[in-house]
């Protein structure tokens, strides 16, 4: 299991975030710090990961390996991947290592914002948060989940928003190529708006795009 621990910062840029509304859900979340940060700005935040059903020792254990691992799969494909967000390895490590301690500092000290739950059942009510973002699941691990599953994790994501999800980056982890049934599956999204943005993000190469729905 791989609990990675991305930054408040990257989170900004891979959502094109500026100002957070009342509610937001991350799912899956890992063991970003964004929860923790948005909760400290007074915003009703909410994470939601299958690791959370770990112990605490355990889950502490998974998020420090889960950062060198995190490094091993760029290493693995280093020519898919740029630097310019970043701007060097050892800032990407300093982001993630701090984003590690503040997660686990606060699922210490409120643990009640973070709620064992996986896609494509989410145990919150419709509509119950103003904004939804899911970082590094959907489309990146198509090689794993395949059409049908992404489609009703799509839908659930949607049931659970009360206006947009966000959804980041488009194509699969490691080399970065596209998802061949991405458009296919956005035509069968019955009810639901849907766009791309361009992001302030970039990190596999290409993949500075986000998806965006919203309820028709």
């Amino acid at each position: 299991m791989l609990v990675t621990s991305r930054s408040y910062a990257e989170y900004e840029a891979m959502f094109d975030l500026s100002v957070l509304p009342d509610s937001i859900l991350d799912c899956c979340a890992g063991g970003a710090s964004f929860t923790a940060e948005a909760a400290a700005r007074g915003v009703d935040a909410i994470a939601a990961d299958p690791a959370y059903k770990l112990e605490p020792a355990e889950l502490v254990d998974t998020v420090r390996k889960s950062l060198p691992a995190g490094s091993g799969i760029v290493d693995e494909h280093a020519g898919s991947f740029v630097w310019h967000w970043y701007g060097s390895p050892e800032r990407r490590d300093e982001l993630r290592i701090d984003a590690a301690d503040r997660f686990l500092q606060d699922v210490a000290t409120a643990p009640e914002r973070y709620i064992a739950a996986e896609l494509p059942d989410l145990p919150f009510g419709d509509r119950r948060f103003e904004l939804v973002l899911c970082s590094h699941l959907l489309f990146t691990w198509a090689d794993k989940f395949d059409r049908d599953w992404h489609l009703a994790a799509l839908r659930e994501l949607v049931r659970v928003s009360n206006s947009e999800v966000r959804i980041f980056p488009l194509v699969l982890q490691g080399t970065g190529a596209p998802v061949d049934f991405l458009p296919e599956l956005l035509d069968a999204l019955d009810n639901i708006t849907w766009e791309t943005r361009k992001v302030p993000y970039e990190f596999q190469a290409g993949a500075n795009e986000m998806l965006v729905l919203t309820r028709s």
